[in-house]
């Protein structure tokens, strides 16, 4: 059997049954029963229309759902309401979905849970691994927030922006567990450029595969992080970069130019380096300044000051860092980084320990804590 199918048609059918009149935690109950009849029958005999016989079933039990817990008017108002299967609406009702599980009244936690179970199709197993928390606590976190946006209805364009923050969240969560969520990242991302057709949902596809594409350099046989300047440029996936890169190309054409088009932008020029010194560490600065102009966000702010320290010099981006508030994450990781650069081991050693236990992943900090120790071990020479 197909997982992958059924995976793409269920954010199709819970939506179709939303828009017959379900709410939306009725419908997504609906559908995972549905699945779980696909994942016993199909292997035996798989349907030759797999989405409408998922719509018919899933719109089955949610009437027989509905009848137990009813009135007798209630019933007839629902079996009246049985249409057929329109295949045409699919891709705007998936698009809803996506909507209604980036909902505001949501934590972002909850909206990336409930995306990757509504819109990805993954048991709430498969993500309570890919979280590493238990089925419970995720099968709780999901339950509630299919209960925030039970009642609500679409009657106006929904905000793309919290949809691509949503996606964005995602990816960054890289993958554990037997769901690589990097991957599915991509996977519902290019799914929503094509629907929306918008520059910045083409630009944040195009800023995850140029990140993704450097992922089998980025770490040690021993798991140990990889920085980028150290990285084997040959073992980046040159298809990924160059499919990125087309992908942006085109958003860039459009000119519109958004945040997540302006990062990639940045990823593009690293991908296009062949080694780290040919890095055209001014362009970067330029697209740093555009990505600032457009969010004024301290985290591109301090990203830009390390760039300037690779273009203008170590004293240049310290002036910059400077500017800014040292409680930002990384800002120590940051300031440790240009202080060794500058020729301070002594102050970047003491940065990098600090770095360390501010640092939100035991990889970050043992990596952090390794830089330290090398510069101690020099200065004892």
């Amino acid at each position: 059997m197909d997982e992958s199918l059924l995976r793409a048609l269920t954010p199709t059918v819970i939506a179709v049954l939303v828009r017959r009149g379900a709410d939306f935690a009725a419908a997504e109950d609906a559908v995972q029963d549905a699945l779980v009849e696909a994942v016993r029958g199909w292997p035996r005999d798989q349907p030759r229309d797999p989405r409408g016989w998922l719509i018919t079933v899933a719109w089955r039990k949610f009437l027989d759902t509905a009848r137990a817990d009813s009135s007798r008017r209630q019933r007839e108002v629902l079996a009246r309401a049985r249409p057929t299967p329109e295949p045409g609406a699919s891709v705007d009702d998936t698009l809803r979905l996506y909507f209604l599980c980036a909902h505001p009244s949501l934590t972002p936690a909850s909206a990336v849970a409930l995306t990757l179970r509504a819109v990805g199709g993954l048991t709430t197993r498969q993500i309570a691994r890919a979280y590493l928390v238990p089925e419970s606590t995720m099968a709780q976190r999901i339950s509630r927030a299919k209960r925030a946006v039970s009642g609500v209805r679409f009657n106006q364009a929904g905000d793309l922006a919290t949809v691509l923050r949503v996606l964005y969240l995602v990816f960054n969560e890289g993958y554990s567990g037997d769901i690589d969520l990097a991957a599915e990242a991509i996977r519902l991302t290019r799914q929503l450029a094509v629907m929306t057709k918008h520059e910045e949902a083409a630009g944040l596809l195009a800023l995850m595969l140029l990140h993704h594409a450097r992922r089998p350099a980025r770490t040690r046989s021993d798991g140990s992080l990889v920085p980028l300047a150290e990285q084997d440029r040959g073992r980046w996936n040159t298809r990924m970069i160059a499919e990125g890169v087309d992908v942006l190309q085109a958003a860039l054409a459009r000119d519109r130019l958004g945040e997540f088009q302006a990062q990639a932008a940045i990823a593009a020029l690293h991908a296009d380096a062949r080694t780290a010194e040919e890095t055209d560490w001014v362009q970067i600065v330029e697209w740093y300044d555009e990505l600032v102009r457009l969010t004024d966000n301290p985290v591109a702010r301090l990203n830009r000051a390390v760039a300037v320290g690779e273009s203008d010099g170590p004293r240049a981006g310290l002036a910059a860092l400077a500017e800014l508030d040292p409680a930002l994450p990384r800002h120590a990781a940051a300031a440790a980084y240009l202080r060794e650069r500058v020729g301070d081991p002594v102050t970047a050693a003491r940065l990098y320990v600090d770095a360390a236990w501010a640092a939100t992943s035991l990889r970050e900090r043992d990596h952090l804590l390794l830089r330290a120790a090398r510069l101690n071990a020099r200065l004892r020479e």
